[in-house]
């Protein structure tokens, strides 16, 4: 009895915060109401930004290469524009009319951690591994606007794994993470590409979290090169926007 009557003290008397159980994600509701995109509520909606320069000669190289290929291999460290220039590229084709739809795939490979089973359905379940993807989206349209275009399927969230046996027409594709994907995979994706669209492969065969010799980017990129038709772009430490510590730092590790 005694021992009893000691847990129920504690109970009634430890700190609040450790008497309540937080989602992983967001506040204290329900995991059922969770939105991959609520995180952005907390700041001002933004306005479509009609024009995007190159900050470096090889991000103005990229976007002349995503203009000019229908398919387009965008290959550099991390910082250098490369998805950011890709999802540009696919709001600047979808506002213009060039296409009808905006495709976005992601490998859902976790960078060292497992995060667990996730709430909700397809789309939110995928929707931390393509925050990057979000944000660059929400840069260039606004969440609203967003939010109606992925409702519509205008904007659609695509896992690798349910690509296959898919021919994407009149779409903008951009596949982000590639260093992630293996070589059937890429090879898988690639052949997806079907009329009036447009495909842009973005990745960094140095930082994937695939083990030693799985990732398929480097080697494709080499076989891809030589094809008439198209880009491979190598973006350089140069390129890189983030902090100047960024490009110092992957010097050296």
């Amino acid at each position: 009895m005694g021992k009893k009557s000691k847990v129920s003290s504690y109970r009634a008397h430890r700190a609040p915060e450790l008497q309540t159980v937080h989602t992983l994600f967001g506040d204290q509701r329900d995991q059922r109401d969770w939105d991959p995109l609520a995180g952005a509520m907390d700041r001002r909606d933004q306005s479509y930004v009609k024009n995007v320069r190159p900050r470096s000669e090889g991000q103005k190289a990229l976007m002349t290469a995503i203009e000019t290929h229908n398919l387009a291999l965008a290959i550099g460290p991390a910082g250098s524009g490369k998805t950011y220039l890709a999802i540009s590229a696919a709001v600047e084709a979808f506002e213009k009319g060039k296409v009808d739809r905006i495709i976005l795939s992601r490998p859902a490979v976790e960078a060292g951690e497992r995060i667990g089973f996730l709430p909700g359905d397809l789309q939110d379940k995928m929707a931390p591994y393509l925050r990057p993807l979000y944000d660059a989206l929400n840069d260039r349209l606004g969440l609203k606007r967003l939010k109606n275009l992925i409702d519509t399927g205008e904007i659609e969230i695509a896992p690798i794994g349910y690509m296959r046996g898919r021919t994407l027409n009149n779409a903008f594709v951009v596949i982000d993470e590639a260093q992630n994907c293996t070589y059937g995979q890429i090879k898988m994706i690639v052949s997806r590409l079907g009329w009036n669209s447009t495909m842009v492969i973005t990745g960094d065969p140095d930082q994937s979290d695939l083990l030693e010799g799985i990732s398929g980017l480097r080697d494709m990129a080499k076989k891809l090169e030589k094809v008439s038709g198209i880009a491979v772009q190598y973006l350089k430490d140069t390129d890189i926007v983030r902090h100047p510590l960024v490009a110092k730092m992957l010097e050296v590790i």
